[in-house]
């Protein structure tokens, strides 16, 4: 392990970044659970970072690809595609959003770089509204709107980006306000910030920011923004690249805890929906996505081995109603792991739905961030047998817990146990 991490850092980037003091080769994986190099055995409340979203080995997934693969592998799409044009009228009617139209990318910041083409396109503006404590991916336009510190590594953009209040409840001007005063606090700093600025062409924005420690504000807020930004001729994006397929439980998509004002203008999409293939895209209506003047091909994106694998893992989420899973024993975890975290001063806050939970750590007795004690219950649940993730806008001091969504009730149970023995351990 050690030969192969240090050929990694001679090839690869130094800002490639490596969970654990020493990093670990996940070398296969079955059901919920993965194996390293050395044949220790975890329990995976991570998922490649909430992208294994059914099973790992899911037989149905894997069937699909090897048939696949042995038809044809790649066209392009240049050529019609009979599974692309399958799985594209599955998501166009699962998306709500009328006269649906899907173009399909290879990952979840290709996604959000082909809607901010395509809103600023159709807006004729390059200014862009996002949410303070967001990540929307590593690509130069994706970074230049992204509200996180930590994954930004330059301010240089081609958008103008304005940040807008409200995707953390718990912290910043309006965190001590009632959940209503809270949305109309944050509508009416929107409705100030459009006073001061040119039209903008969209607002983007994750139901539960991802990389930013599973945060989210209010239900109905965002159908508030909706109704300000209606006004202005302004378009809603949803970044459901983490959020989508059922993972909150509650609903399919997350936009949907704010669907007041009805499904966004275009939706955005990745991770789980390939169960580990690279799948993205974007959902948007006829006249949003037909906008463009000029010729444009994807020469990866909808590829027939992705498709392959993004139709037989969307059948079986359906069929076997993972949504309810999620929400059944989402619910359960939850609870277990507030348990816990009312006994520890450290834990601020245990937050989010479904099988996407944040635990968030400070220093005991303050509200100051903790991200060494992140970093210390990470390395303990590990060698307890469980692999998470972490991430926030504050020094990264939250846990990230996203199972596959086929997690059991002896799995969660399993799962939490570690997680308290690494927590009591770590923090007071």
């Amino acid at each position: 392990m050690n030969d192969l991490f240090a050929r990694h850092r001679k090839v690869l980037p130094d800002w490639l970044a490596l969970y654990y003091d020493n990093p670990l080769e996940i070398t296969h994986g079955e059901g919920r659970h993965v194996w390293d190099a050395d044949g220790n055995r975890y329990l995976d409340f991570f998922g490649g970072i909430l992208t294994t979203m059914t099973a790992h080995a899911l037989p149905e997934v894997t069937k699909a690809v090897t048939e696949q693969a042995g038809r044809i592998i790649h066209s392009s799409t240049l050529y019609l595609n009979r599974p692309m044009v399958e799985l594209a009228e599955r998501i166009a009617k699962l998306s709500q959003i009328p006269d649906a139209r899907v173009f399909f990318t290879t990952s979840g910041t290709e996604a959000n770089d082909t809607a901010l083409l395509l809103a600023t396109a159709y807006r004729r503006s390059n200014t862009v509204l996002a949410m303070r404590n967001s990540y929307h991916g590593r690509s130069f336009s994706a970074v230049g709107i992204t509200g996180n510190r930590g994954w930004s590594p330059t301010s240089l953009s081609p958008l103008q980006t304005l940040y807008v209040h409200g995707g953390v409840r718990t912290r910043g001007p309006f965190a001590g306000l009632s959940d209503a005063d809270f949305i109309a606090a944050c509508v009416e700093d929107l409705r100030d910030l459009l006073g001061h600025t040119r039209p903008p062409a969209a607002l983007i924005a994750e139901p539960i920011q991802g990389v930013g420690g599973f945060t989210s504000p209010p239900d109905g807020l965002y159908a508030a923004f909706r109704e300000v930004l209606q006004e202005h001729g302004i378009l809603w994006i949803a970044d459901e690249v983490q959020t989508g397929w059922g993972r909150t439980g509650d609903h399919f998509w997350g936009w949907q805890a704010h669907d007041r004002s009805g499904p966004p203008d275009m939706l955005t999409f990745a991770k789980g929906i390939g169960n580990g293939s690279s799948i993205g895209g974007v959902v948007a209506t006829a006249e949003i996505m037909n906008c463009l003047d000029a010729n444009s091909i994807s020469t990866f994106g909808g590829t027939q081995l992705t498709m392959a694998a993004g139709l037989a893992n969307l059948s079986y989420l359906l069929e076997h109603d993972l949504q309810g899973n999620a929400r059944r024993v989402g619910g359960l975890l939850i609870e277990r792991l507030r348990a816990v975290a009312a006994q520890l001063d450290g834990v601020r806050e245990v937050r989010g739905r479904g099988l996407m939970i944040g635990i968030e750590l400070v220093k005991p007795g303050t509200d100051e961030a903790d991200p060494q004690a992140a970093s210390a219950v990470l390395e303990a649940a590990r060698e307890g047998g469980l692999l998470i993730g972490k991430g926030g806008g504050h020094n990264t001091s939250a846990l990230r817990i996203a199972p596959p969504l086929t997690l059991t009730v002896a799995e969660a149970e399993e799962g939490a146990a570690v997680l308290e023995r690494a927590l009591r351990g770590a923090v007071q």
